[in-house]
C-alpha cells in the first residue's frame, strides 16, 4: 500500500505535466510517438532483410561455385588448383576431413572447417568462420555440397567454397548509420508539419475561442461566434454554441421585463402606504407603528427605484456597456463632486474634496445626474467603512477625466473585488456594518458610468478601498 501512493503520486504529476502542453502540444506528441514507433518497427525490418538478403546472396554465390566443382569431382575430375571466381576460397575435402585440393588462395594442409561446421554447412545452415584460417581479414561465409561416391572405398567428398562477408559489413554498417542519421532529421520535419497542420486543424477552434472573449454583458444580444464554413464537427459545436447564447439572450431578456414590471408595479402601492403613513402619523395614529414603519417603506422604495433603473438601463443596452445611450452630455467633473461632498458635512466621517485645478474646468462626457448619482453611492459606501476619512480627487488624464474615491477602512480582498460589481453582492464585513443597503449600490454605479463609456475599478489604498472612476474627456469647443 505504501508503494502504491508513491506510484500514484508520479502518475499524477506526469498527467499534470502533459497537460500543460495543451492540446496542439499533446495531439503532436502522441502523433510523434506514432511515426517514431512506426519508423523504428520499419527500419528494424529493412536492416534485418536488407542483411538476410545479402547474406544469402553471398551464400548462394558460394554454394553456386561449390557445386560447380562438386560437378568436376562427380565425373573424376579434381582440377588442382581448383579454379573460383572473385575472392572466394575453394577446398575439396575427403571423407576424413583432409584437403585434397583447393583454390590458389585455400590452404592445402588445414581444412577451412572443422567436422562439426562442416556437418552443419552440409545440411544447409549458415556458417560463418574467422578470415584467418585462409589468411584473409575479416569473416567468411561456408558452403558445402558433397560429391563423389559413398562406395566401399569410401572416396566421398566435400566440397566448401567460403566467400569474404566485408561487403554485407560494410553495407549493414552504412545501413545502420544512414537510418540514425535520417530518422533524426526526418523526426524533426515531420514535427514541424504536424505542429502546421495541428495548428491548421485547430484554428477554428482558436477562432470560436476569440470570439467567445469578446462577448461581454454589453455584447452577448448581438455578437454571436463565428461558425466555419467548414461543416465538420467544428461548425456543428459553433451553432451550437450561438443557438445556446440565444437561449441565454431571451432568458435575460425576460428577466429584466420581469424585473421592470415588477417594480414598476410597486412603486405605486409604495407611494400609497407611504402616504397613508405618513397622514397616520401626523394625525397620531396608530401610535408609534407609522413612524417604525416608514423607515422600512423607504428603504423598500429605494430598492424598488434601483431595481427599475438597472433593468430600464439593461434593455437600452447600456448595462456594461461602451457607448453612450443619451444624446452627448458634458458635465464639470470637480463641480459634480464638490456639490457631493457638501452635502456629506455632517457624515460620520469627514469627507474631503480638495480642488487639484483651482479656477480650471474638468468637462466629461456624462449626464450631470448620472455622474452624480455614481459618485454619491461610491461615497456612502465609504463614509459606511471608512475608519476617519473619506476623500474625493479629481485627476486630469490623456482623453479622459478620473474621479478617485478613497476611504481608510478594512478595505476588500482582491478576490473579492470585482464581485462586489454583481448585483445583491454583500461582504460579510459590509453585513455586519450595513445599516440600509441593498447590494445595488457599486453595480448602479458600473451600470451608469459605463452606459457613457467610462468605467469603475476599486484599488487596494493601503489601508482602505480607492474607487477610480475613468470617465471621458469631453471634446473641446
Amino acid at each position: 500500500m505504501s508503494e502504491s501512493l508513491p506510484r500514484a503520486a508520479l502518475s499524477d504529476r506526469r498527467t499534470h505535466r502533459l497537460m500543460q502542453l495543451g492540446l496542439r502540444g499533446r495531439l503532436m506528441l502522441v502523433g510523434l510517438l506514432g511515426v517514431t514507433a512506426a519508423l523504428v518497427i520499419g527500419g528494424v525490418l529493412l536492416y534485418v532483410v536488407l542483411t538476410e538478403s545479402l547474406s544469402r546472396s553471398v551464400e548462394a554465390a558460394a554454394r553456386a561455385s561449390a557445386e560447380q566443382v562438386a560437378l568436376l569431382v562427380d565425373a573424376g575430375r579434381v582440377p588442382d588448383p581448383v579454379p573460383v571466381s572473385g575472392a572466394q576460397v575453394l577446398q575439396v575435402l575427403d571423407g576424413r576431413g583432409r584437403v585434397v585440393s583447393g583454390s590458389v588462395t585455400a590452404d592445402r594442409l588445414t581444412s577451412l572447417v572443422t567436422d562439426d561446421e562442416r556437418r552443419r554447412a552440409l545440411a544447409g545452415e549458415t556458417v560463418i568462420v574467422p578470415g584467418s584460417r585462409s589468411g584473409v581479414s575479416g569473416r567468411l561465409q561456408v558452403a558445402a555440397v558433397a560429391a563423389g561416391s559413398a562406395g566401399p572405398e569410401g572416396r566421398a567428398y566435400t566440397v566448401v567454397a567460403a566467400a569474404s562477408t566485408a561487403d554485407i559489413e560494410q553495407s549493414a554498417s552504412t545501413v545502420r548509420w544512414l537510418l540514425l542519421a535520417i530518422f533524426p532529421l526526418l523526426l524533426l520535419a515531420l514535427a514541424l508539419i504536424a505542429w502546421r497542420v495541428i495548428g491548421a486543424a485547430l484554428a477554428p477552434v482558436e477562432s470560436l475561442r476569440r470570439g467567445a472573449e469578446r462577448i461581454d454583458d454589453p455584447s452577448s444580444e448581438r455578437e454571436r461566434l463565428p461558425v466555419p464554413p467548414t461543416g465538420d464537427e467544428i461548425s456543428a459545436l459553433a451553432t451550437t454554441l450561438n443557438a445556446m447564447l440565444d437561449r441565454i439572450a431571451t432568458a435575460r431578456r425576460k428577466q429584466r421585463a420581469f424585473v421592470a414590471d415588477a417594480a414598476h408595479e410597486l412603486r405605486s402601492p409604495l407611494a400609497s402606504m407611504r402616504t397613508q403613513l405618513e397622514v397616520a402619523q401626523r394625525l397620531g395614529e396608530g401610535g408609534r407603528l407609522p413612524g417604525e414603519v416608514l423607515p422600512d417603506v423607504d428603504r423598500l422604495s429605494a430598492l424598488v427605484d434601483d431595481l427599475l433603473l438597472l433593468a430600464r438601463g439593461d434593455d437600452a443596452g447600456t448595462a456594461g456597456g461602451t457607448a453612450p445611450s443619451r444624446p452627448a452630455a458634458t458635465v464639470d467633473v470637480q463641480r459634480v463632486v464638490t456639490g457631493v461632498a457638501e452635502r456629506y458635512r455632517a457624515a460620520r466621517v469627514p469627507v474631503r474634496a480638495p480642488v487639484a485645478h483651482p479656477g480650471a474646468r474638468l468637462d466629461a462626457s456624462i449626464a450631470a445626474e448620472d455622474l452624480t448619482r455614481a459618485v454619491t453611492n461610491l461615497v456612502d459606501n465609504a463614509v459606511r467603512h471608512a475608519r476617519s476619512a473619506v476623500t474625493l480627487e479629481v485627476r486630469n488624464g490623456a482623453g479622459h477625466v478620473v474621479v478617485v474615491v478613497t476611504d481608510d477602512g478594512h478595505g476588500i480582498p482582491e478576490a473579492d473585488r470585482e464581485r462586489v460589481f454583481d448585483r445583491f453582492t454583500r461582504l460579510d464585513e459590509a453585513r455586519d456594518r450595513d445599516s440600509g443597503g441593498t447590494g445595488l449600490g457599486l453595480a448602479i454605479t458600473r451600470a451608469l458610468v459605463r452606459r457613457w463609456g467610462g468605467d469603475v475599478l476599486l484599488e487596494d489604498a493601503e489601508p482602505g478601498v480607492r474607487a477610480v472612476v475613468t470617465l471621458r474627456a469631453a471634446p473641446r469647443e
